[in-house]
């Protein structure tokens, strides 16, 4: 289970730092990045702790 939350963790903050990028690069609109991030955000609130707990 903890790996399966670290994976999900790492994935979901590479997903808050790509969109931006994207969205730099012209390769998506303001909207779609606003979506992405939020969605990445809520992924690494949830997974983050599930692993980092002591």
């Amino acid at each position: 289970m903890k790996r399966v939350a670290r994976v999900v963790s790492f994935a979901a903050l590479a997903g808050t730092i790509l969109p931006p990028v994207l969205f730099f690069a012209g390769m998506a609109d303001i909207e779609t990045m606003k979506r992405w991030m939020l969605i990445a955000a809520i992924a690494w609130f949830a997974a983050t702790p599930l692993w980092m707990r002591k």
